[in-house]
């Protein structure tokens, strides 16, 4: 499925179809990311109109195939002051753009990756350090495409395959050998490239880049093999430090989400100590008041036992309302029947009261009691509505 190139909105509808599609053939990105990848393919593609957005079947290195977005074209590539194109193939993998695409040069068949190369591996894997450092959501596909033209600039990836020249025919008897000469290596090897649409007007034949083959002085191949190593063991070296940093990264990360935890827990703790503070106060200030009225009473009745001679037990507490009185009143019936029903209860044991006539008399104080004891309940709640009143009006005193 490719869109025409030249027609903007068609670009447009293709990328909303393709993004919005469900299904088997659908693509796999996140949906939170999909109006972004859009817009990345839109600003590429309105900076290098060479470039196409497809879709297209990737095959992962475990054999899973995926249908993936891609930008298949060419992008420019200046060098000695002229501009060629160089076939490139990217794809926007299911991660995308949270991490990295991955770039692929695509050769023509009279074209040969160059070998070796420091950004390009003979399958045409192209690996930069802004592949390698993509940082998202800031990297996108724009820096990307410019960063390897300015790369391929310094070391063109790509260079035109030789072919055989057939043997120059023999020269005729009596023809001067001197005046027919054998093309030149460099004119064999030059080869024109896609046309350019990034300036020169028309198409531009791409001057051969000069492969020397490699020399048989010694100290050069062991300067080549010097230089290729060490850029090993550098591509090496920053493989390890990012690898090292993203394992700090993630433990700091983990550490700030333990972090988090423990500030939610310690805020919970210091609510929670909050409001038992704030009810320890209000069970204060009642144990407070109740002192008071206690330390009253006492002082009110210190002097009255003095005079005391005979104490009668029944007239030893006066009730100082009608309420205190009913409640007296209440609490000694019901704790005289429930001394009834005890000795009741040991009679029947004993054999002397009969089972009929104990449960009768059972029923009937048992009744009894229950009116008592709701009366006493009734009065008590009455009282507490008098203490809370009287406690609001010291407050407000």
């Amino acid at each position: 499925m490719v869109p025409p190139p030249s027609n903007p909105q068609q670009i447009q509808q293709f990328l909303s179809s393709a993004l919005s599609q469900r299904g088997p053939s659908s693509v796999p990105y996140e949906e939170s990311n999909k109006w972004l990848i859009r817009q990345h393919l839109l600003n590429l593609i309105s900076s290098y109109p060479s470039l196409e957005p497809k879709t297209a079947s990737f095959m992962h290195n475990d054999g899973r195939s995926v249908n993936l977005l891609q930008a298949d074209g060419t992008i420019p590539m200046p060098f000695h002051g002229v501009t060629y194109n160089i076939p490139v193939i990217i794809w926007l993998l299911e991660s995308y753009p949270r991490h990295p695409p991955c770039v692929y040069v695509n050769p023509t068949a009279d074209m040969i990756i160059k070998r070796p190369h420091a950004h390009v591996t003979p399958s045409g894997l192209v690996s930069l350090s802004y592949l390698q450092n993509w940082v998202f959501p800031s990297s996108n596909l724009v820096d990307l495409v410019s960063d390897l033209s300015a790369a391929f600039a310094r070391d063109p990836p790509l260079y035109s395959r030789r072919r055989p020249q057939p043997p120059p025919p023999s020269p005729p008897t009596g023809y001067d050998s001197s005046l027919s000469r054998p093309p030149s290596a460099e004119q064999s090897l030059a080869r024109p490239f896609p046309p350019s649409p990034y300036g020169g007007g028309g198409r531009v034949q791409v001057q051969h880049v000069h492969h020397q083959q490699q020399s048989d002085d010694a100290a050069e191949v062991f300067k080549r093999n010097a230089i290729n190593k060490m850029v090993e063991m550098v591509h090496s070296d920053l493989v390890s430090m990012r690898r090292a940093r993203e394992a700090e990264a993630e433990e700091l990360l983990s550490l700030q989400a333990g972090l988090k935890r423990r500030e939610e827990e310690l805020n919970i703790g210091l609510r929670e100590m909050v409001e038992e503070k704030e009810t320890l106060e209000q069970q204060l200030q009642v144990i407070s008041m109740n002192t008071d009225i206690l330390d009253s009473w006492v002082r009110e009745n210190q002097g009255k036992t003095k005079n005391l001679v005979d104490l009668d037990v029944d007239n030893a507490f006066e009730c100082g309302d009608t309420l205190s009185k009913q409640m007296l009143e209440c609490t000694a019936l019901d704790l005289a029947i429930e001394d009834a029903i005890y000795s009741l209860d040991k009679s029947f044991q004993d054999g002397v009261v009969p089972f009929d006539q104990y449960l009768r008399n059972v029923r009937l104080l048992s009744r009894e009691q229950f009116f008592h004891r709701a009366t006493g309940s009734k009065v008590r709640a009455a009282q507490m509505e008098v203490q809370v009143a009287a406690i609001a009006g010291r407050l407000h005193s």
